[in-house]
C-alpha cells in the first residue's frame, strides 16, 4: 500500500504523529481526502511560476489538518521547483510589531527555507553559494576569464562588483546594504573566512540587533527590522526567481495567535499587514510570491477579534455564496477545510499501519476488521462529536500500535475499550473575554 517511501520519511511520521506534530518529510505517503484542494493548488502555483502572486488562507477546526495541509503543499510547491519557508505564529513571532516580534518572524522563516534537494530547511546557505557560483560565471565568461581563474583573491573586486550590479537589478528597498553583505558573504567564501559568512548570513537572518554591530562587523548601514523585513522577503523572492526558481511560497501557521493578541491597536496593525500582503499579492504590485495563512475559524469571522473585525479584510474575505458542503469554490482566497470521512480516516489508518510495520520491521496483529472496530469505538465515545479531532484519532491508534509491539500477548479488544476523549482544543472562545487595554 505505500510505495517508494523511504526509512528516513516513515520514522519521521511515525514519531512526529504519536508526538501530535505533523512530519517535516513524507506528508504525501499519508494524505487522503485532500485531491481537490491540491488540484487547486498544483493550478495556483503554475500561475504563480508565471509572475502571479496569490494569498490562500486555510481554515479549520483545531486538529482538522491545518498544518498538515500546509506541509503537503510544502511537498507539491518543491517538485515544481519553489523555495519554501515556514513558520509559527507565537506570542513573539508576528507579522507587525515595534518591539522586534516582526523581525523574530522574519528569522523563523529564513531558517526554515527548504529547497527539493533539503526539504527540511536550513537551505539559506546552500541557494546564497548557488547563486554567488551562477554570478561567477556570468562574470567569467563576460570578461573572459577562466571560471577557475577568476576565483583566485586577485579577481575579488571584480565579482564583487558584479554581486552589487546583479543585486541592484534585482532588489527595490534596501539594496545597497543587502549587496554589500553579499559581497561581504563571497569575500568569506573566496578566503575561508568562516567568521565573515557567518556574521553575512547573520545579517541576513535578521539576527543584528544594534546597526553598531552591524557596521563593526560587516560595514553595512541598516539591519533588517521590523520595518523593513517584508521589503527583504520581497527582495529575496526576486533573488529566487533569478536563480532559476519558479517562485517562493511562505506558508505561515497558528494564525489564531495573532487572534489572541490582546491589544485591539496591535491587532488591527498586524490585520492591516496581512491587507497589505494581500493588495501586493493580487495587484501585482509583486511577482512570484505565494503567502498561505492557517487559522481557526475564530481566527477568521470573530467580527470583534478576527480577521473579519478588519472590515477591508472581510469584504476581500468572505466565502463565495454560492458554495455549498457539495459544490466548493478552491479558487477563491479563503478555503475551508472539511473533516475527513469515515472512509478517509479508514483509508488512513490502513496508511499508517503499513508504515509503522514498515519502520519497526514488524507486522501487529491488526486488520481491517479491527480498524473498523477501534474507529466504532472511538467515534460512539461520548464527547466524540463534539471534541474528537483527526489528530487524537492517529495518535491513539498509533499509541496502541506501540503499545501492542512492544507486548504482543495484550488483548487489542480491551485497548480499544480504554480510549477516552478528551478536549484538546486551546480555549479560544474564552479569550473574547480578556479586556481590551
Amino acid at each position: 500500500m505505500i510505495e517508494n517511501i523511504k526509512p528516513k520519511e516513515a520514522t519521521s511520521i511515525i514519531n512526529s504523529l504519536i508526538g501530535g506534530v505533523v512530519p517535516k518529510i513524507g506528508v504525501q505517503h499519508i494524505t487522503v481526502g485532500r485531491s481537490e484542494e491540491i488540484n487547486a493548488v498544483v493550478s495556483a502555483l503554475e500561475d504563480v511560476k508565471n509572475g502571479h502572486s496569490m494569498v490562500k488562507f486555510w481554515i479549520g477546526d483545531f486538529g482538522s489538518g491545518k498544518s498538515f495541509i500546509l506541509h503537503l503543499l510544502n511537498t507539491v510547491a518543491l517538485k515544481q521547483k519553489f523555495v519554501v519557508a515556514n513558520a509559527d505564529f507565537t506570542p513573539d513571532n508576528r507579522l507587525y510589531s515595534n518591539d522586534g516580534k516582526g523581525v523574530a518572524l522574519y528569522t523563523a522563516i529564513m531558517d526554515n527555507i527548504a529547497i527539493q534537494t533539503k526539504p527540511e530547511g536550513g537551505a539559506l546557505p546552500t541557494l546564497m553559494e548557488k547563486w554567488i557560483e551562477q554570478v561567477i560565471t556570468k562574470t567569467a565568461a563576460e570578461n573572459n576569464i577562466s571560471p577557475m581563474v577568476v576565483r583566485d583573491k586577485t579577481y575579488l573586486p571584480l565579482i564583487q562588483t558584479a554581486i552589487m550590479k546583479t543585486i541592484n537589478e534585482l532588489t527595490d528597498a534596501g539594496g545597497f546594504d543587502f549587496g554589500t553583505v553579499v559581497m561581504k558573504y563571497y569575500e568569506g567564501y573566496i578566503n575561508d573566512d568562516e567568521l565573515l559568512r557567518r556574521n553575512a548570513l547573520k545579517w541576513l537572518k535578521g539576527e543584528y540587533s544594534t546597526k553598531t554591530e552591524a557596521r563593526q562587523d560587516l560595514g553595512v548601514r541598516e539591519v533588517i527590522n521590523d520595518l523593513n523585513y517584508y521589503d527583504m522577503l520581497k527582495n529575496f523572492c526576486k533573488l529566487f526567481v533569478s536563480m532559476g526558481y519558479s517562485g517562493f511560497m511562505i506558508n505561515l501557521d497558528e494564525a489564531i495567535n495573532l487572534y489572541k493578541i490582546s491589544t485591539s491597536a496591535m491587532r488591527g496593525k498586524n490585520y492591516e499587514k496581512i491587507l497589505s500582503i494581500y493588495n501586493d499579492c493580487f495587484q501585482g504590485k509583486i511577482e512570484n510570491l505565494f503567502f498561505n495563512f492557517a487559522g481557526t475559524k475564530e481566527f477568521l469571522e470573530n467580527e470583534r477579534r478576527g480577521l473579519f473585525s478588519y472590515n477591508a479584510l472581510k469584504t476581500r474575505l468572505e466565502t463565495n455564496k454560492f458554495e455549498t458542503a457539495d459544490i466548493r469554490d478552491f479558487a477563491q482566497p479563503v478555503i475551508r477545510l472539511l473533516p475527513l470521512d469515515n472512509n478517509e480516516i479508514f483509508v488512513l489508518l490502513k496508511k499508517l499501519k503499513a508504515i509503522f510495520d514498515f519502520n519497526y520491521k514488524t507486522e501487529i496483529d491488526i486488520n481491517d476488521q479491527d480498524m473498523l472496530q477501534f474507529m466504532e469505538e472511538i467515534f460512539n465515545k461520548p464527547g466524540a462529536a463534539e471534541f474528537l479531532t483527526p489528530r487524537e484519532v492517529i495518535r491513539d491508534f498509533l499509541n496502541i500500535l506501540n503499545i501492542l509491539r512492544q507486548n504482543p500477548g495484550l488483548d487489542k479488544n480491551r485497548l480499544f475499550a480504554e480510549i477516552q476523549i478528551s478536549d484538546e482544543r486551546p480555549d479560544d472562545v474564552l479569550i473574547d473575554g480578556i479586556e481590551e487595554l
